[in-house]
C-alpha cells in the first residue's frame, strides 16, 4: 500500500509540475507560484474535512512547519538555478538529493528492507537523475557553479519536505500540511516582493488558469505522499514519489511531442526496475 500511495503521489506531484511548467511557458513563474499555492490550500482544506484526523499535537504540527520551509526552500531555489543555468545540470543534482537524504536517513533510523528492497531504493536515485537530464542539453555560456550551488539547496529542501512529513506522522490527519502550506506561501510572496521578479499584466490569465490545478494537484500529492509515510518506510515512499519527474517526461512526450535523450529512456527503464524491486522487497 505504501508504495501504490507513493506512486500515485509522484503522478500528482509530475503532473502538476509539467502543468506548472506549461504555465511558465505562457505566463510567470512566479505568479503559477503564487496561484498554485491557493490550489495548494484548497486540498488541504478538503482533506481537512474529509479526514480531519486527532487534534494535532505541536510536534506534528512542527514538523508541518518544518516541511514548508523545505518546499518554499526547494521551489525558490529550482527557479533561481533555472534562471542562472541549465536545467540538465540543476533537475539531475536536486533529484538524487531528493531521494538520496530520505533514504540515508531511513537506514540511519534504523529501517530494515530485504536486500531486493533496498536494490530498488539504491536504483531509484540514480533513475531520479537520469529522467531529469534534458536531451542534447549543454551548459554554455551560463554559470555551472551556480546551477550546482541551486541543485544542492532544491534537493536539500525538497528532501526536508519528505523527511519532515515523514516525521509527522499521519495520527492528526492533514494537519501538518497545514503550517508547512502557510510557510510556503509566504515564501513564495516574499520572492514576488522585488519588482524584478512581479509578473507583468498580460501573464496573469494563463497563470492562473492552470496554477490552480497545478496546485490543486501539487496539494493531493502531498496528502498521499502523508498518508504513503504511515503505510511504509522513508527510504521506499521517499524514493518513488521522487521518481516523478518521470511523470513530467511521460507527459511531454505525450503532450508536446518532445524527444527522449537515451538517459530519459535508461531512466524509465531503471524506474520500472526500482518500483518493481521495492514492491517485491
Amino acid at each position: 500500500m505504501g508504495v501504490l500511495l507513493s506512486l500515485l503521489a509522484a503522478v500528482g506531484y509530475g503532473a502538476s509540475d509539467f502543468i506548472a511548467g506549461a504555465a511558465g511557458r505562457r505566463g510567470h513563474p512566479g505568479a503559477v507560484a503564487a496561484v498554485g499555492q491557493a490550489g495548494v490550500i484548497a486540498a488541504v482544506g478538503l482533506a481537512l474535512v474529509i479526514v480531519p484526523g486527532s487534534a494535532p499535537s505541536a510536534a506534528a504540527l512542527w514538523w508541518g512547519a518544518l516541511s514548508g520551509l523545505g518546499t518554499g526552500v526547494g521551489v525558490l531555489a529550482l527557479y533561481w538555478g533555472l534562471s542562472v543555468s541549465r536545467m540538465s545540470i540543476v533537475s539531475p543534482i536536486s533529484g538524487v538529493l531528493t531521494a538520496g537524504i530520505p533514504a540515508v536517513t531511513g537506514a540511519v533510523i534504523g529501517q530494515h528492507l530485504s536486500p531486493l528492497g533496498w536494490a530498488g531504493v539504491a536504483a531509484g536515485i540514480p533513475a531520479v537523475a537520469l529522467v531529469s537530464a534534458e536531451p542534447g542539453d549543454a551548459d554554455g555560456g551560463t554559470s555551472r557553479r551556480d546551477g550546482v550551488i541551486a541543485g544542492l539547496a532544491a534537493g536539500a529542501g525538497f528532501a526536508l519536505l519528505f523527511i519532515a512529513l515523514d516525521r509527522a506522522g499521519t495520527a492528526s490527519g492533514a494537519w501538518p500540511l497545514v503550517p508547512g502550506e502557510l510557510i510556503g506561501t509566504v515564501l513564495v510572496l516574499a520572492w514576488l516582493i522585488p519588482a524584478r521578479n512581479r509578473p507583468r499584466r498580460g501573464q496573469w490569465r494563463p497563470s492562473v488558469r492552470f496554477g490552480l490545478v497545478a496546485g490543486v494537484l501539487g496539494g493531493a500529492a502531498s496528502i498521499l505522499y502523508l498518508v504513503a509515510t504511515g503505510a511504509g518506510q522513508l527510504a521506499v515512499v521517499a524514493v518513488v514519489t521522487a521518481l516523478y519527474p518521470g511523470v513530467t517526461v511521460l507527459m511531454a512526450r505525450f503532450v508536446f511531442h518532445e524527444r527522449w535523450g537515451p538517459a530519459q529512456v535508461t531512466g524509465l527503464m531503471v524506474s520500472a526496475f526500482a518500483i518493481a524491486a521495492v514492491s517485491a522487497g
